[in-house]
């Protein structure tokens, strides 16, 4: 699903004009951008929680170089589902 069906999708669903659920979820999407990049955790009961992870510094490997290069600590997103997220998507 495209973000322009999901602003679609929501606009039938909620009655709202497409121009304001659009402006929603972009707005949401800049929320989470901005708090999980200052370290912060998003929990929305009943979804998930929107967080970052800490991968820790590693020895890679060049193959068409044969080189070991070293790759840094670096924080990637993340997502957790909840538990009734889960179990719909297990069924």
């Amino acid at each position: 699903m495209t973000k322009a069906e999901m602003v679609a999708e929501i606009s039938n669903v909620t009655g709202v004009e497409k121009e304001k659920a659009l402006k929603v979820i972009e707005a949401m999407m800049v929320v989470v951008k901005e708090k999980t990049a200052d370290g912060e955790d998003i929990f929305l009961r009943g979804f998930g929680t929107f967080t970052t992870k800490t991968r820790a510094a590693k020895i890679g490997r060049l193959i068409k170089e044969n080189k070991s290069v070293v790759v840094p600590e670096h924080k990637i997103p993340y997502f957790k589902p909840c538990e009734d997220y889960k179990n719909l998507l297990a069924k």
